[in-house]
């Protein structure tokens, strides 16, 4: 591929991992697995969204591997983890699930933090054993549990059937990308991130969504379209925290705020005025310091008693 797939300097180039790993999904599927950090710090497991990779959480990696063990892995499909035939909310929990028990010592917790479709794969999670042997406390950033074509705001009018139509073709478009060019950046930015996002972070974003093949992106889109997870939600008894941005068109506030009313243990909702969907990348400061928190409180705190 000729065009870069990542920035290379700067707060978004994806550091270089302590170790990596190969972990083994349910039905075969290979997961390119990093471990930033000390092997003996408290861990923090980071699952990310549709066309994304590992590298979309470099500013938290950074951040939190000083004193953490980070764990970060490609869904299928995306960055280093090989196309899957399987696509479904089962398989991405069980895709998570080998990821706990491949890291993760027996009984060992974990913050878990997930953005947009990393968020819904928790909650796909939420009943599995392996999740509830190995979660402590739970972030979701920037995600809902169903009615996401529907309640999307990408398509600026009302809603309604014309709307859902409109954005079900937009999200879905099997079209390339193609190379990040100005054109895509503002596309990208409308669609994706707050009007205020610095240009740094609209390339490191575009680069990062654009390197996602063509084909994974129009059958994870097919999967987000159907996805109900409302069940999954009220199943996700551990603590958990929400972000979202105001500005979010893929995922909007509503979406959390729902969340928020139906999770055993929601420790509250935080809106982020004017940030949209990329939230680990717009509020990359927030969105460590958040998890952090969840960390001192729920696993080295429980570690120690």
């Amino acid at each position: 591929m000729s065009r870069l797939t990542h920035v290379t300097s700067g707060p978004y180039a994806p550091p270089a991992p302590a170790r990596e790993l190969t972990a083994v999904s349910a039905d075969g599927a290979r997961l390119h697995v990093e471990v930033h950090g000390s092997a003996t710090a408290p861990p923090v497991v980071l699952a990310h969204g549709w066309t994304c990779s590992t590298a979309f959480w470099a500013a938290q990696i950074r951040e939190l591997a000083v004193d953490h063990r980070v764990i970060a892995y490609d869904q299928r499909g995306h960055g280093r983890s090989p196309a899957s035939p399987a696509c479904s909310a089962d398989g991405l929990a069980d895709d998570l699930e080998a990821v706990l028990e491949a890291t993760l010592a027996p009984g060992e917790k974990a913050v878990v933090a997930g953005h947009s479709m990393g968020g819904m794969t928790v909650m796909a999670a939420a009943e599995r054993p392996g999740f509830r042997a190995h979660a402590a406390a739970v972030l979701l950033c920037s995600t809902g549990s169903s009615r996401l074509v529907a309640e999307s705001t990408v398509v600026p009018i009302r809603a309604g059937r014309l709307r859902t139509w409109l954005t079900r073709h937009v999200l879905g478009a099997r079209a390339p990308l193609g190379p990040v060019t100005p054109v895509a950046r503002r596309i990208l930015k409308y669609g994706t991130m707050g009007p205020g996002s610095a240009p740094h972070m609209v390339e490191a974003c575009a680069r990062i969504v654009h390197a996602c093949p063509t084909r994974v992106r129009h059958a994870w889109s097919q999967v987000l379209d159907l996805l109900d997870l409302d069940h999954g939600v009220r199943r996700l008894a551990v603590p958990t925290a929400v972000v979202v941005g105001t500005a979010d068109r893929l995922t909007p506030p509503a979406h959390a705020h729902r969340l928020a009313a139906a999770l055993p243990d929601c420790l509250g909702v935080t809106e982020l005025p004017g940030l949209g969907h990329m939230t680990p990348i717009e509020a990359p400061e927030l969105v460590s310091a958040r998890i952090r928190e969840l960390v001192t409180t729920y696993v080295q705190v429980k570690e120690g008693a």
